[in-house]
């Protein structure tokens, strides 16, 4: 397969997402809270891509507003660390600098944000150009942000559009306060609640697999399938990031929303199209089939130092001191849901996610049921359907084959798809750029819809309610292991047969 260059990709994507034409409006993307994390290792960095590629409308500028008294200059350094730029490609971070505007005012005041509505009504295109609003900001202040930006900066000619960060809040309760609010601003369709995981290639690939192919479709269910794993581990601890991770834990961090969105698009049925609407019925339909978790089939822990370790690994959750004293906040929670309708009825599906675990991975696993009339003497083991979202991205499937040579004997091996070997020299986009890229093109079909949070809140309020209650104390794990071993117990319990003999071997490269 021939090279394909970044802008190839991009270039393609742009011409599906925007077709021929182009924009006869200018555009401002307004970063709310620029000074902080996110938008300097993520949004700035990321709308630096798109700029570069030449991928987003024709004249975009670029706003930044927080409370932080700075100048566009120190905004702009204090991202360049995160952002790649080449030697050959100065004059265009120059233009790309060139576009870049900052105002400091305080989120809850009203003449802050008429100063803000005054500069973008100064910026080429005035009253009458689109808006883009990213609220990369904590939850606590998204209620007067929305009116403030209602109230005083809405284009009278363009389109508005408001980019929400997760949580999109703590439990049912406040996510429908949070979406009543934004409903009395704001029509669902401006709205786009961005689960950066809905924005990552194979995510959005399953899909593809799912409706694209003829093989999977007869198996793709209750009879042919055992269990499905979800699964999304990180090597490393909270960091001194603990105070924050505190307030939400891994179940809202992780749990509720990014392993649930591949819950769904494992378990939907075909939507009638792809168009947004279509694809998001079918999700909200499989969340409304999912009983509330209960404790019982939850296993909660928490990481504790490596005393033989190094570094980070020495230290546990506890020991974070930003971490209030004695906390009972999971950082790693194992739990089993079941979709109780035809396809899928007694099917388990097992979501685990852990922080400072023994790897960094992210992906979705089917595990088929036993062959049934076994010839082989109990020496066959199931197959196994692995999608690899992160790191190298892959599909592939677990297999029987005869071993090589004169043997008559099953040996487990698979067919694999692993995007590095097969694509080879190409750039996969980041899910930030891939989002960002479709609110300006307005597609919602990766971003989540206000039903779709409501389901997936009810399905986890009553266990995060009870745990809060009870103050549950989580299992000790050792950071660099595979979690508590009750996780394993649970997984068995409900019928996930884990072997340990297999060996996945790197595909050759030629």
């Amino acid at each position: 397969m021939e090279p394909v260059s970044r802008s190839e990709v991009f270039g393609q994507l742009r011409k599906e997402l925007y077709g021929q034409h182009k924009s006869v409006r200018s555009s401002v993307f307004i970063i709310l809270g620029a000074s902080g994390d996110l938008a300097r290792k993520k949004i700035y960095p990321t709308l630096w891509l798109l700029f570069r590629d030449g991928l987003l409308p024709d004249d975009t500028y670029f706003v930044g507003f927080a409370r932080s008294k700075l100048s566009v200059e120190d905004v702009l350094r204090a991202c360049r660390p995160h952002m790649k730029v080449s030697d050959d490609e100065g004059e265009s971070l120059s233009a790309f600098a060139g576009r870049n505007s900052y105002l400091s005012g305080s989120y809850d005041d009203g003449e802050s944000f008429h100063r803000l509505h005054r500069h973008l009504t100064s910026l080429p295109g005035g009253e009458h150009s689109n808006r883009l609003f990213y609220l990369a900001l904590p939850p606590t202040v998204y209620h007067s942000v929305s009116t403030n930006i209602r109230a005083h900066c809405i284009s009278a000619g363009g389109w508005n559009r408001v980019i929400v960060e997760k949580p999109f809040g703590r439990d049912l309760q406040s996510s429908q306060e949070l979406s009543i609010h934004l409903s009395t601003l704001f029509t669902e369709d401006q709205i786009y609640r961005i689960d950066h995981y809905l924005g990552k290639e194979m995510v959005q690939n399953l899909m593809v697999l799912r409706f694209g192919n003829r093989i999977f479709g007869p198996t793709w269910n209750r009879t042919s399938v055992a269990s499905v794993v979800l699964t999304f581990k990180e090597p490393f601890g909270t960091q001194g990031r603990g105070g924050y991770f505190d307030d939400f834990g891994i179940i809202r961090d992780v749990m509720q929303n990014h392993l649930l969105q591949m819950l769904c698009l494992v378990a939907m049925e075909k939507p009638a199209s792809t168009s947004p609407d279509d694809v998001r019925d079918e999700k909200v339909k499989v969340l409304k089939r999912v009983s509330p978790v209960t404790l019982s089939d939850v296993v909660l822990g928490q990481y504790i130092g490596d005393p033989a370790g190094e570094g980070h690994s020495q230290q546990g959750y506890l020991d974070d001191p930003t971490v209030p004293e004695g906390s009972c906040t999971p950082t790693f929670a194992a739990a089993v849901l079941y979709v109780q309708n035809e396809r899928w009825d007694g099917v388990p599906f097992i979501l685990r996610c852990g922080k400072a675990l023994n790897e960094r991975k992210a992906e979705v696993r089917l595990q088929f049921t036993d062959v049934p009339g076994d010839i082989f003497g109990e020496r066959c083991q199931r197959n196994e359907l692995v999608v690899r979202v992160q790191p190298d991205e892959a599909i592939y499937l677990k297999m029987m084959t005869k071993r090589p040579g004169v043997y008559f004997s099953p040996e487990e091996t698979e067919l694999d798809l692993t995007y590095r070997s097969r694509y080879k020299n190409l750039t996969l986009p980041d899910a930030y750029e891939r989002l960002i890229l479709d609110v300006f093109c307005g597609n919602q079909m990766h971003f989540v819809r206000s039903d779709e949070l409501r389901e997936a809140w009810r399905i986890f309020t009553p266990l995060l309610h009870q745990m809060e209650a009870e103050r549950t104390r989580p299992i000790p794990y050792t950071y660099g292991s595979r979690g508590p071993p009750e996780a394993d117990e649970l997984v068995k319990r409900v019928g996930f047969r884990y072997e340990g003999k297999y060996k996945w071997v790197k595909p050759h490269s030629t």
